[in-house]
This record gives C-alpha cells, sequence and structure tokens, in this order.
C-alpha cells in the first residue's frame, strides 16, 4: 500500500545480524584506497547454525609482520590514467602468517593485473571469461572459502582484497594495476587515492605524474589528512606539459600523535586542467590509434527549457522531501534568464504549478520557490502519467513557438521508488515514454535512496538523449541533487557529430553526441589504417545558440617521443589501450537498450576485447591462485566488476558479495547465505544493545536489532483484520504483564472498499505491581493501588512511584517504565491527507527494555524478545525490482520481499526510514500458528 504522511508523527520495528557480504557504487574519477594489515594465520571453528559451518577466525599479532613498503604511482597520459599500487612485507615470526591486502578503487575503472611475488616465485591473475571463472569460484566456496575479492565500498569505491599466508622469515610483494579514462567534470579531471596505512612504513610514498600535451592550466594537490608539519611533504613540480606530484612522509612523520597507528587516513586528491585554445580540440597518434578530445573554448550557452518532475509520493516522507525542497530552492536560483522552466508534481495525482513553460525571471523564479518550499508528500507513484505530461507540455510549447528555437528541450525526473499506480509496468513505461519523446528532447532521471529502481530509470534516459544518476540517502543529498544540475543545466552545443576520413579509420567509438555541457568534453578514438596522417582531415558539426558550429581541418598532431624523450616507454600503446577501454564501456551501455541480437553482438565484442586487453569488466573476472595450504585446499579466488544493479542489490540488504555463488545458490541448498539471528542482550538496559518488536503504522509489525549496524535486516510483516478486533501482543505469565491493542478503521474508504486499520486502542495490565493502562488516541487513563489518573495527550506530565516511572510529553510521546520488568514508549500519530481534507490519529507501541521478562513471553511481538534465528538466500530483483529473497525460519522456507518502514522511536518527529524483509500473509511462517490464535475477547484479558 502506498505510504502516507503522519503529521504527528509515524512509526515501525526492530531484529539482529550476525554476518554479510558486501558490493558497491562510485564515480566518474580516478580514485583509489590502500590497505595493509597484518594477522595471525586463519583458523577454523565451527557453529551451529541451520547445519555446520566453517569460519575463519582473525587474531591480531602486528609485531610478527613488517609493511616494509607501500607505494602508489599513477601516470596520466592525456587523460587516460595507470595506477599501480604495491606493497611489500616481511614474516618476522618463527611460524606461517596471513597477511592481507586491500585496496579501494572507482567502479570507472578496469583491473587489468594482479601478482603476488612470495620468495621469488610469482602467482599471476589471469582474466578469464565470467562464467569460466565462476566454475572456480563455486569450487572454492565449496571448500569453506571465501573466494571473491571485490566487494562494496561505500558510494564511489569497490575493494579489492586479497590475503596470502607466508612461511617463517619469508617475503611477499603484492601488485595491483588499474586503468580508466578521466572524465570531466565541471571544468576538471580529478585523481583521488584513499590511503589507511594501519602502522607505519618504512617506505610509503604517493606518486601522480600528468602528461597533456595540450598544455596544463592549473594543477591542484591536497589530503583531508594534512597538518601543518606534513604540508610541506606534498612537491609539485609543473612545466607547461607534465606535473610530477609526491608525497613521503618518514616513519616519524606518519607516527599519529596520542594515538595508535597512523594519521595516514584519508584521501589524497590531485585536480588539474588543459588548454583548450582551438575550436577543433586535441587529436593525439600513438602506434596506429587516434584519439579525439574536444571542447573548443569560449561557446555561448545555449537556453534550456527544462521541465522538473518531482515524485512527492508517501515513500519521499520526512528527510528526503525536506532535501528535494531545499535542492529546488536553490536550482531554481540558478536557472539563466533566458531559460524556461515548468514544475510537475506527481504522486498517484499529476499537478502542474502552471500549465506551460515560463521564463525564468526573477519574478517567476521567487514564485517557484516559494510553491516548492510548500511541497508535501502523500499518495502513490504514477511515473508514466507524470514524464507524458511534460512531454506533452514540451511538445505543445514548441508546437505554439512559445520557446526559442535553438534551445535545448530536457526533463529531469526525481524519484525514489517505482512505479506503483496507472501504468506500472517499467517495460510498457519506457516504450510510452521513448515513442512520445521521439528523440526531440532528453530525460535526465535521478533516483533517491537506494530502493529506486535504478535499472529502470537509466534504460529510460539512455533511450532518450539523457543519462542517470544515483542519489543517495544522506545529509549530503542537496549537493548531490545541486552537483548534478550543474553538470547538465549549460549546454554548449546540440546535436554534436565529429567525422573523420572514412578511409582512414575504422573501429570508431561513439561520435553522434546529443549535447556537449560547459565544463565537459566529448572524446572519440577509432584505429588508423594506415599513419598518412597528412591529409587527416576532422570536422564537427553542431548546433549553437545563435547559429550552427561547423569547424573543419586538418588535424595537427604532436611527437611524443619529441616532447618526452625520456619518457617515451610509458606511452607505447596507450591511445590503443584507451580506446579499447571506451570501446567496451560504451558497447556495454548500449547493449541496455538493444534489441536482444544486437545485444548478444555488442556483448560479444565486448567480452573479446576485455580479454585482449587483459580487462576485468562486468562480462570477465580475474582468478587468482595462491599458494596451496598445507591442507591442499583449493586456493582460487575471483575478482569481478560489480554492475550497478549488484551494487545497489547489496546495499538494500545490507551487503553481499555479487559474486557468482552468491546470485545463484545450490538448489534446495542455503549455500553462501547471509546467516542472522534475531536476539537479545540480557545484560543491556538501552534500546541499543537488544533486540526488540514494535507496531506502528497500519498496522505494521517489526523485528529489529537495536544496533545500528544490524538495522538492515529487520523483518517485517503486516496484521489485517476488522476494525474493533484486538490482538494479544505481549504475554508474560510470570510476571503478570499483558499488552493488548485494538483496531480502529480509517475514516475513509479507498477506491476498492478496503479500509486501512491502525491500533487505536491499547490495554495494558502488570498484576504483580497491580498497574493498568488504557491507553486510546483520546487520552490515557492511569489505574495503580486503587488510584486513577487521567491525561491527555497535550499535557507534559510525570509521574513516579517505587515500581512505576511515567513521563508524558507534549510532543505525544509516552515513555513507561515499569521496575525490573520492562520499559515501553507510545506515540500517538495524527496522520493528515492535506488535499482530501482528511485526518487520522492512531497509536504506535515501541519496546525500549524487555530483558527482565521471563523467556515464556509471547504474544505476536513478544515471542520475538528472546530471538529467532533465520538465514536469507538466493537474493534477486523481483518483478517490482525489489530485492526478493528466500528465508529459512523456524523450519519453514519463505520468500520475502525488501521493504522500507518508519521507526519513530528515536526521532518521534521525523522517523528514520529502516529497511526489513517482509513476510506475506499476515505473518504466517514467521509468527507461531496464525494471526487469528492472538485475537482476544477483552482488552484487558490476561489469560
Amino acid at each position: 500500500m502506498p505510504a502516507e504522511r503522519p503529521s504527528c508523527f509515524p512509526g515501525m520495528w526492530r531484529v539482529l545480524l550476525l554476518w554479510v557480504c558486501v558490493c558497491i557504487c562510485l564515480p566518474a574519477q580516478a580514485q583509489a584506497a590502500l590497505v595493509v594489515s597484518r594477522e595471525d594465520a586463519l583458523t577454523q571453528e565451527t557453529e551451529e547454525a541451520a547445519g555446520t559451518r566453517s569460519r575463519e577466525k582473525r587474531s591480531k599479532n602486528s609485531a610478527n609482520v613488517e609493511v616494509n613498503s607501500v607505494r602508489v604511482a599513477c601516470t596520466v597520459a592525456t587523460r587516460f590514467a595507470h595506477t599501480v599500487m604495491t606493497s611489500r612485507a616481511q614474516n618476522k615470526a618463527n611460524s606461517s602468517q596471513e597477511v592481507f591486502f586491500e585496496v579501494e578503487l572507482p567502479k570507472t575503472a578496469f583491473i587489468t593485473n594482479f601478482s603476488m611475488e612470495i620468495d621469488g616465485k610469482v602467482y599471476v591473475g589471469e582474466v578469464k571469461e565470467k562464467e569460466k571463472a565462476k566454475k572456480q569460484y563455486e569450487k572454492a566456496v565449496s571448500s569453506g572459502q571465501t573466494a571473491g575479492l571485490v566487494k562494496a565500498s561505500g558510494r564511489k569505491m569497490e575493494k579489492f582484497s586479497v590475503s596470502v599466508s607466508i612461511a617463517a622469515s619469508s617475503n611477499v610483494t603484492f601488485i595491483l594495476t588499474y586503468e580508466e579514462l578521466l572524465q570531466r567534470k565541471l571544468g576538471q579531471y580529478e585523481i583521488l587515492t584513499r590511503v589507511n596505512i594501519e602502522q607505519p612504513v618504512q617506505d610509503f610514498e604517493i606518486l601522480a605524474d600528468i602528461y597533456e600535451l595540450q598544455g596544463i592550466t592549473f594543477v591542484e594537490a591536497t589530503a583531508t589528512f594534512l597538518t601543518n608539519e606534513l604540508l610541506p611533504l606534498l612537491k609539485k613540480t609543473i612545466t607547461e606539459t607534465k606535473a610530477h606530484i609526491s608525497f613521503s612522509p618518514t616513519v616519524e612523520q606518519q607516527k599519529c600523535s596520542g594515538c595508535d597507528g597512523t594519521i595516514i587516513k584519508g584521501d589524497f586528491i590531485v585536480k588539474y586542467d588543459v588548454k583548450r585554445e582551438k575550436s577543433l580540440g586535441e587529436v593525439q597518434v600513438v602506434n596506429g590509434y587516434f584519439v579525439h578530445f574536444f571542447s573548443p573554448p569560449d561557446l555561448a550557452k545555449v537556453p534550456k527549457n527544462v521541465v522538473f518532475v518531482i515524485d512527492r509520493s508517501g515513500s519521499m516522507q520526512g528527510k528526503k522531501i525536506a532535501q528535494t525542497r531545499e535542492a529546488m530552492t536553490a536550482i531554481l536560483k540558478d536557472l539563466h534568464k533566458e531559460d524556461h522552466f515548468a514544475i510537475i508534481l506527481f504522486d498517484d495525482e499529476i499537478v502542474s504549478w502552471k500549465d506551460f513553460l515560463t521564463k525564468a525571471t526573477e519574478e517567476n523564479v521567487s514564485e517557484a520557490i516559494r510553491y516548492v518550499s510548500r511541497l508535501t508528500e502523500e499518495g502513490s507513484t504514477d511515473i508514466n502519467a507524470a514524464v507524458l505530461r511534460a512531454v506533452k507540455m514540451l511538445k505543445t510549447e514548441r508546437k505554439n513557438e512559445k520557446l526559442p528555437a535553438r534551445s535545448a528541450d530536457m526533463i529531469i525526473l526525481l524519484t525514489d521508488g517505482m512505479p506503483n499506480h496507472g501504468v506500472s509496468n517499467t517495460k510498457t513505461i519506457e516504450e510510452n515514454v521513448e515513442t512520445a519523446i521521439g528523440g526531440r528532447m532528453s530525460l535526465f532521471c535521478l533516483g533517491f535512496g537506494n530502493d529506486v529502481a535504478y535499472s529502470f530509470l537509466d534504460v529510460m534516459s539512455k533511450q532518450n538523449k539523457g543519462v542517470a544518476r544515483r542519489i543517495f540517502e544522506g545529509s549530503d543529498a542537496v549537493v548531490q541533487l545541486k552537483g548534478f544540475y550543474e553538470e547538465v543545466s549549460s549546454p554548449l552545443l546540440l546535436e554534436v557529430k565529429l567525422r573523420y576520413p572514412d578511409s582512414k579509420v575504422d573501429f570508431l567509438t561513439k561520435n553522434n553526441h546529443s549535447q556537449l555541457f560547459d565544463g565537459s568534453e566529448i572524446v572519440v578514438a577509432g584505429r588508423l589504417n594506415d599513419n598518412d596522417m597528412n591529409n587527416f582531415v576532422v570536422e564537427v558539426h553542431a548546433q549553437g545558440p545563435e547559429e550552427d558550429f561547423q569547424v573543419q581541418e586538418k588535424a595537427s598532431v604532436a611527437n611524443w617521443q619529441t616532447m618526452y624523450p625520456d619518457k617515451e616507454y610509458i606511452f607505447g600503446d596507450f591511445t590503443e589501450r584507451l580506446w579499447a577501454y571506451l570501446t567496451i564501456q560504451q558497447l556495454l551501455e548500449t547493449s541496455d537498450i538493444s534489441t536482444q541480437q544486437d545485444k548478444d553482438n555488442m556483448t560479444a565484442k565486448a567480452l573479446d576485447m576485455s580479454l585482449r586487453y587483459n580487462f576485468v569488466t562486468p562480462l570477465t573476472s580475474m582468478v587468482v591462485t595462491k599458494p596451496e595450504t598445507e591442507d591442499g585446499a583449493d586456493s582460487s579466488f575471483v575478482a569481478d566488476k560489480l554492475t550497478e544493479e549488484q551494487r545497489q542489490a547489496a546495499e538494500r540488504h545490507g551487503g553481499f558479495s555479487a559474486s557468482p555463488a552468491a546470485r545463484s545458490p545450490a538448489s534446495g541448498s542455503p549455500s553462501r547465505m547471509l546467516q542472522a539471528s534475531l536476539s537479545r542482550s540480557h545484560g543491556g538496559k538501552s534500546r541499543g544493545s537488544s533486540g526488540y518488536s514494535d507496531v506502528d503504522g497500519d498496522p505494521h509489525f517489526m523485528i529489529q536489532a537495536g544496533k545500528i549496524s544490524d538495522k538492515y535486516n529487520a523483518l517485517c510483516f503486516d496484521i489485517n483484520d476488522e476494525p474493533g478486533t484486538i490482538f494479544n501482543l505481549v504475554k508474560d505469565t510470570k510476571s503478570g504483564f499483558v499488552v493488548n491493542g485494538q483496531l480502529i478503521a480509517k475514516k475513509r474508504f479507498l477506491l476498492n472498499g478496503k479500509s486501512n486499520t491502525y491500533f487505536g486502542r491499547f490495554g495494558i495490565t502488570h498484576q504483580k505491581l497491580d498497574v493498568r493502562l488504557d491507553v486510546s488516541t483520546q487520552d490515557i487513563s492511569v489505574f495503580h493501588n486503587g488510584k486513577q489518573v487521567t491525561l491527555q495527550w497535550s499535557d507534559t506530565a510525570s509521574l513516579k512511584e517505587t515500581d512505576l516511572d511515567l513521563r508524558l510529553t507534549n510532543n505525544c510521546n509516552l515513555t513507561v517504565t515499569f521496575r525490573h520488568s520492562v520499559k515501553f514508549m507510545i506515540i500517538r500519530h495524527t496522520k493528515v491527507w492535506k488535499r482530501r481534507h482528511d485526518q487520522q490519529d492512531y497509536l504506535g507501541f515501541y519496546t525500549l527494555d524487555s530483558h527482565h521478562l521471563s523467556a515464556s513471553v509471547h504474544g505476536l511481538l513478544g515471542q520475538f524478545y528472546h530471538g529467532v534465528p533465520f538465514e536469507m538466500a538466493d537474493f534477486h530483483q523481483g518483478e517490482l525490482e525489489n530485492l526478493d529473497a528466500i528465508m529459512y525460519v523456524k523450519g519453514q522456507t519463505l520468500n520475502v520481499t525488501r521493504h522500507w518502514q518508519k521507526d519513530f522511536s528515536k526521532d518521534v518527529q521525523n522517523g528514520e526510514t529502516i529497511p526489513c524483509w517482509f513476510v506475506g500473509s499476515d505473518g504466517t511462517g514467521l509468527i507461531d500458528g496464525t494471526a487469528s490464535d492472538y485475537i482476544v475477547s477483552d482488552l484487558f484479558q490476561t489469560v
């Protein structure tokens, strides 16, 4: 059912996770991270959890292994970055030791090589077709090893990690190499290296060498960990066409004053740009391949006509809608006075600020800002109708000649979920939108949060001359939204076509582009049929703001060996590898919107090139064979390149290895599972240390661990019944503590005739303490030791006796503590539907501390106070692109789906969005018995 906005608050649930794997997401800039750690040889211990499972137990012993060298060297030749990370370590112990090597690299990079040298013997990774590598992976997994080398690391990075056991007095050298084409964004290129050195290293060095024949305009270098003492160690040498940056602190300079470890933990950042003096751009030729960089100087901006299509459905409630309001305010202020704009808001209804596009005058922008400042959320999500409304608006304005002839038409869609109203089939929506647009405008899609159907948005953008971008939930979401808008807000040229002599080139990368934005760059590469560049004429045609842009010139190619005579060995094949990198990227992108036959052909070509150039791409894997262990166990490990879909799926369920076996567990066997257990810490007295179950909403039950790190593995279910039905929520026969809840109906019925229900009254009894509470949406009655007190929700009150502590605040929050028994909170919500002039009061019940209750406690909530073990497997995209999985619990095999619910226990006003695994059919299979077994006849029934 669609989420709706409670005005006085909302609420939901709680569980606990024991282990998870991981996955990823990242940016279009060169980035890397390096961590080298030292640990004792692995031992195994057996645990009982739906069968015996072997786990590795690691114990730190940093004195036994000395990491004596860490070096990061990045060489950039005309925007193509080649990075080598090297670490050397020595085992000083009298027995074998496990040495760990971890690096972080950007998702846009392709790993090209990994090797380990142990006592003179080199073990080199081999790039294979993914399906072939999968067999070695599964063999390693079946022997109990964790065989995936690449896992998630935050939004932008993926982590490559490997360990190897080395003998006493032995040495090991790790070398990882990766490559990528730097993308120009907002007028600069960026190289980011993330380092995390646990202990001071004798030989530590970060190097960056930049070679740009076009000429360098500026180079900036900094680091998040720089202090005044370290700043002089950051050295730059810059000439017209090259730059050298180095950072090499001594052991003493690496030490952290007043703490263990080092201060070398953070980001090392290099930014630069190149000269742009020619309208044609820059053409480079090396060893039979060319690359053309096109971003001419001094171009006027093309006016744009932009329709902002903003999701205001119920799932946008809270921080997301607030951040959208803030971001839209900033974006509207940045509109150019020549631009035209419109605003469309949508949930299950489509509402336009105006029925036409408006010129971005100061008065109109101010009016629009006032309009979006009142943006609120409710209802479901009709993406199809909203986008088609925007297309129709632009078409009508064009037909009526209300827009400048030379201007760019674009739609910017912001949504956080799946279409679930009107046309909800994503394939149908894609077809509808592509047909309606017909190549006449661009569609840019922003997916807010990790429950969004990003692959759907990505395809829709690619089909319509745009791009999609994920906006991650967090305090910087406004910055992300504004940053994306800045990238596309200033088109300079439209319909850019780059032409080269047909007789001289073949195997071109994409040479027709819909637009060139200010601060960006178009890159085209290809193979030359001969090396005669005397008549190599380049033509560029595009639409400008006043007239067509046309340039036709003979390419002027500089000689690399002349410019860099002492470095010619570096550049032997960089243009060819740049061409291969760009070709593979574009083939994979285009295949997403192609027919099956074309997709098969493109995939085959991309696979062939990935193998030929030793790139780890989504079609290949790198198999790393380590020295055999003493017991002769299989030692093959696999490094994959993860897709955006895999990264998002991992985030949705708290992270998992995206290697083949994690996606396709053996049939009927919970191998490679997420193992979890809901449990309660008997020693803790705060919600942050134990497992709890709560109920809120219409009505939603949630079981969740108190630990922040475990919140991604909550379980949830709904109970639906007739208004007036009373359910037993908690019953502890030893203490006589009982909680019953009565359902009430929503005032107005839904269109399908079904009415939402909520808990509107709780009857709470503690027989041993002689306490009874009658809590309704109207008031609170307290009966204790023959006395009665009635409180209103608008009161601020405190009642404290020997066995009872009751606190009521004027934000509709009641907290009750029964001494040596239980602590809970009840929240009264007022849900408001402004457009429908309707509202609903209801209650939410949150368990804050239950560790004193007996082992026999039961009820819809109480049965989970002492934990329930479960396992997850077979993570996959469901019909609506939510993440689906199989859950093994209480001897049952259940199909579950990723949902998102609100928890108001810590933030009564806004709540916190918590992901949970939803169990349908009134929790059948998860709860003991059926929901009807918990129905009681009286609100204060105790037996």
